[in-house]
């Protein structure tokens, strides 16, 4: 259940099971079958990170994992079928429509249709992306003064049923924001932001488009990184310390590559448009003071709901890097933390929760006196505290020092609600409703605890 605050719904909804695509019952193991198998291939972390994103993994090849092929054309889905053609047409229209206020009207308009036409968990993730980011702009056409409290019926219960059958919330989450909205513009082409773009878009432009898409580069960067996971904990349970070694050395490798692709943000995204535009509509109804009641799902619950709103805390791949190399952050973080899980796709939630239950890395390490692989942990744990510091230096200047500028009156005039008034509900927030810069700088220093002392 999503409904957070202890909040439950009102209105039981049948569960929508459109190409046999359900929330798994039962909790698979991702890290330990043979890799000879078909269950490896279908459980294998390239399996997992590539159900929203497929092309992410073309280029790696994993252990068991079927996708080992040069980068193929392009087969994610960018149209839902015919019958949500309604969908569609306000969801490829966005940026005009929230601009000319005209969002909300037109969301009225729309026919009241069931996802159960919907087959496949491609059509299942794109209806999720569209219907979350039609929702986004109904809840923030007019500005944080100018909120909604129900969320209509004809948008409400589709979304509450695609979320159903995917397992996620109602509510734009990374996993829709990201890996769910890209696509190629060659299909034949690299995987580079040049050959990059969205599928679906919110006012912002250029900047939304860079923002989106350097974030991709990101989780690209980390990919070697997962498989370096894997690697990393079978060397563990078959003692092959050399082997750990190498996988170690990939996985700093990973981590400091991840670090080159956020440092592109500089290049492709205006720090005025992201705060007084883009920024609003990442904003949830959970800790948000522009929106202290939640929101009413209309048909699905009599009681408001309350969610977080797209966080980079959602991203699956900094949370297993956690996991393996024992990094424990303050209470208050981690419960933060293990509340924005409830935020990616149930595959993905598992393969963290798999990666806790291995073998401690870390006891592994000091138990074994190699002094190889305390240096080579050392490195994976100071390349994810200088990402963690870097992207306090992106979140300062694209948050803090925007909105400095913004109370000055020093920033450009946006196209998006309340053009020209930027947001300050969320001043001090991160938009999941993290104390934005006492998180960031506590996950950064509990990170570096976890350096293995001499």
């Amino acid at each position: 259940m999503f409904c957070e605050g202890g909040r439950r719904q009102h209105v039981a909804l049948a569960q929508h099971r459109g190409g046999g695509c359900v929330v798994p019952s039962a909790r698979p193991c991702f890290l330990h079958s043979p890799t000879s198998s078909s269950a490896d291939t279908r459980l294998s972390p390239g399996h997992i990170f590539s159900c929203l994103s497929p092309e992410l993994l073309r280029s790696c090849v994993l252990p068991g994992c079927a996708l080992t092929a040069p980068p193929s054309p392009l087969s994610t889905k960018t149209e839902l079928p015919a019958p949500y053609g309604p969908w569609m047409e306000i969801a490829h229209d966005l940026p005009r429509l929230i601009t000319s206020h005209r969002l909300r009207s037109h969301v009225h308009q729309m026919p009241q249709l069931s996802a159960r036409h919907l087959r496949g968990r491609e059509e299942l993730h794109l209806a999720h992306l569209v219907l979350s980011f039609i929702t986004m702009g109904y809840l923030w056409q007019e500005g944080e003064e100018g909120t909604v409290k129900v969320l209509p019926q004809n948008l409400a219960v589709p979304f509450w049923e695609v979320s159903q059958a995917l397992g996620l919330p109602p509510i734009l989450s990374h996993a829709d924001f990201v890996l769910a909205n890209w696509r190629r513009k060659n299909p034949n082409g690299p995987l580079e932001i040049e050959n990059l773009d969205t599928i679906i878009s919110l006012p912002g432009a250029e900047s939304l488009r860079g923002f989106i898409l350097v974030t991709l580069l990101v989780e690209k960067a980390a990919v070697p990184g997962i498989k370096a996971i894997v690697q990393a904990i079978r060397a563990i349970l078959q003692l092959d310390h050399e082997t750990l070694h190498e996988a170690l050395q990939e996985l700093a490798e990973a981590i400091g590559d991840m670090t080159k692709a956020l440092a592109r943000m500089h290049d492709f995204v205006d720090p005025a448009v992201f705060y007084a535009v883009i920024r609003i509509f990442l904003s949830g109804w959970k800790d948000n003071p522009a929106m202290p009641g939640g929101l009413v799902y209309e048909g699905v619950s009599d009681e408001p709901l309350a969610y977080s709103g797209g966080s980079a805390a959602q991203s699956t791949v900094l949370h297993a890097f956690d996991e393996l190399l024992g990094i424990r952050h303050s209470e208050e973080s981690t419960a933060f933390l293990h509340r924005m899980r409830h935020y990616m796709p149930p595959p993905h939630r598992a393969f963290v929760e798999e990666i806790h239950r291995a073998p401690s890395l870390r006891q592994h390490v000091l138990s074994s006196g190699d002094a190889r692989l305390c240096a080579a942990f050392n490195r994976c744990v100071s390349a994810l505290a200088d990402f963690r510091s870097y992207h306090i230096t992106i979140v300062t200047k694209y948050i803090a020092v925007a909105a400095a500028k913004a109370k000055a009156g020093r920033a450009e005039p946006g196209d998006g609600p309340a053009a020209g008034k930027p947001p300050s509900a969320l001043e001090a927030k991160g938009t999941g409703g993290s104390h934005i810069f006492s998180f960031l700088k506590s996950v950064r220093d509990t990170t570096r605890e976890g350096l293995i002392r001499a």
